[in-house]
């Protein structure tokens, strides 16, 4: 039953947000609420903003990565300091901002958009894996990084990727995991405490 207090456009902007990641109910209606008292241009700007972030932005045609419509391939793609025989493989574009604000690695990506999830549907064919094992087999790619993410999904799609990828002979390596920076031990679990055991190095 409708709400007869909720005049139709405040209820529906209350519903869009909701279907955001991360918004419920109430934070949608604070939002919602929130661009109503604000200034008369906020909302309008937004969505302006919406309607560009579809125009003017595009999936990379090689990684799969966002980036600018006018700019295809991306310029991490396009850019020939970059080191074509490393691939990082990553679950999702933020993924990417992440390793690339560390400054520590300088080879190129591959987006999957997602991980294999049989309990959401989501299956190999729902995801960049195709692209990937095609471009194994034309760029000359020493070594792929698997990155995704450490749960569950995350090395279920490592292992998938592993097995596509076996008979090409690349070399495949999955990033170290272990102790956060500043982090006490009697706060580890055990899972963590045992790469970290696993993942441990000679000290220079």
């Amino acid at each position: 039953m409708p709400d007869l207090a909720t005049p139709r456009a405040v209820q529906r902007l209350i519903d869009e947000f909701s279907r955001l990641p991360g918004i419920g109910p109430k934070s949608a209606s604070r939002l919602t609420y929130f661009l109503l008292r604000g200034d008369g241009q906020q909302p309008l700007d937004l969505a302006a903003a919406l309607a560009e972030l579809k125009e003017q932005t595009r999936f990379c045609a090689v990684c799969f990565n966002i980036t600018d419509a006018q700019a295809d391939p991306c310029l991490i793609c396009a850019d020939p300091a970059r080191n074509t025989g490393v691939m990082c493989v990553v679950e999702e574009p933020l993924d990417v901002l992440a390793i690339e604000r560390t400054g520590g690695f300088k080879g190129r990506y591959h987006v999957l958009h997602g991980a294999l999830s049989p309990v959401e549907g989501v299956g190999p064919e729902d995801l960049k894996i195709r692209e990937l094992v095609t471009r194994v087999r034309a760029e000359p790619i020493r070594e792929i990084i698997l990155a995704t993410n450490v749960s569950l999904e995350g090395e279920a799609t490592a292992m998938y990727i592993q097995k596509q990828l076996a008979p090409l002979g690349v070399r495949l390596t999955r990033l170290a995991r272990g102790l956060p920076v500043g982090g006490d031990l009697e706060y580890a679990d055990e899972t963590t405490l045992v790469r970290a055991l696993e993942g441990r190095s000679e000290m220079l």
